[in-house]
């Protein structure tokens, strides 16, 4: 068993890999926003050969909005997502067929393909950009977590209450989604959909606490990685924290009145608070002690609308994607015993002087669209 990111893993990461070699041929990354199977690896392996692309001629990547191997099938939607067009098809006609005909036949071009082209998510636009993240259009921007649920681009005030709490029962799990949860080999699985599925059914939960903005009155597009920055402190000597950054519809959405007030999940992830210092070595939480935790997040390209909020959801598991966190430091938790298992008061913390927030890649100016959909939002 190897719990952490020791050398064991770290001889297999892809990445690492791939800084080792040149960059001698011309090479097209395929990333899926939703890919429910890997959706890291392909934006760090586009990162570790960028490095070594001088030219900015030989590496190239592409995001769109699909699930691990959509871009084989329709790509029209995802799930009750509609993108209003098929953009599996327009990969394949309009990048990857162009990308073989050039360096596979020698065909020339009708134009030069843009070092990235990415999806965005809200607008259903393509965009093109000569790096990833692309860096010069993007600020570093924070939204801070408050009191009674509130979301603001505003840091708390001196006078804020402390801390929202939660008691997390590892007896009593989080799903990752609404049960039954069907094995991602059974017939009927909608497995590879999941990273679209509405959030409502976990934002009411007294184990998840939701923090909500006000309905956005211009356009906001983030684009790049997006970072949670917890202080929170546990009962418990570990703890899992789980982050979601979610788009939550208007009420009324004349576009498709089924998705009136659904949450969409645009980044999310887990981490493990005993490597909270270092994923190499597991350490001890002290029970009680407010400490800063850094998540750092799936890429995302999307933009919040109009009349949409945002809302960031915090818990303590996400069960069964992963494993149950016992909230009992023990060294191998794949050998916990169940007495090992118990209940823990979770405190995340948005006062003045212990702030929580996301980092938000805040998209300054977008260039103009490749290709869009027709839509009414």
């Amino acid at each position: 068993m190897h719990p952490a990111y020791t050398r064991f893993w770290q001889e297999q990461a892809v990445q690492k890999l791939l800084e080792k070699v040149d960059l001698k041929v011309p090479t097209l990354t395929v990333h899926s926003l939703f890919d429910q199977e890997d959706i890291y690896g392909p934006v760090v392996s586009y990162e570790a050969l960028e490095k070594k692309d001088g030219g900015n001629d030989l590496n190239s990547l592409v995001m769109g909005p699909w699930h691990h191997g959509q871009i084989r099938l329709d790509g029209s939607s995802l799930g009750n997502i509609p993108w209003y067009a098929d953009t599996s098809f327009f990969f394949r006609e309009k990048v990857r067929q162009p990308f073989w005909d050039h360096h596979l036949k020698g065909q020339v071009p009708r134009q030069a393909a843009a070092p990235v082209l990415a999806f965005e998510t809200g607008t259903n636009e393509w965009r093109e950009y000569t790096s990833w993240p692309p860096r010069y259009r993007v600020a570093a921007i924070r939204i801070y977590l408050h009191a009674n649920g509130g979301l603001s681009f505003d840091a708390p005030a001196a006078s804020e209450t402390a801390f929202s709490e939660y008691i997390s029962d590892p007896a009593k799990p989080v799903p990752y989604r609404v049960r039954p949860i069907l094995r991602d080999s059974a017939t009927d699985s909608t497995w590879r959909l999941w990273l679209s599925d509405d959030q409502r059914p976990f934002s009411d939960r007294p184990d998840v606490l939701a923090f909500v903005s006000a309905p956005l009155t211009e356009p906001l597009t983030i684009s790049g990685e997006v970072v949670a920055q917890l202080s929170a402190s546990t009962s418990g000597t570990d703890a899992d924290w789980v982050v979601k950054l979610i788009d939550v519809f208007p009420e009324e959405y004349p576009a498709k009145t089924e998705l009136g007030g659904y949450q969409l999940m645009i980044s999310a992830d887990i981490l493990r608070g005993r490597y909270r210092e270092s994923f190499e070595t597991a350490k001890p939480i002290a029970a009680g002690k407010t400490l800063a935790y850094r998540i750092a997040m799936p890429h995302a390209n999307h933009t919040f609308l109009p009349g949409h909020r945002l809302m960031v959801q915090v818990q303590s598991s996400w069960f069964p994607l992963y494993d149950r966190n016992p909230q009992t430091f023990v060294p191998n938790i794949a050998w916990a015993k169940p007495a090992d298992f118990k209940r823990a008061t979770q405190r995340i913390h948005h006062s003045n002087r212990a702030a929580s927030f996301i980092e938000l890649p805040v998209l300054r100016s977008a260039p103009q669209p490749v290709a869009r959909a027709t839509v009414k939002h």
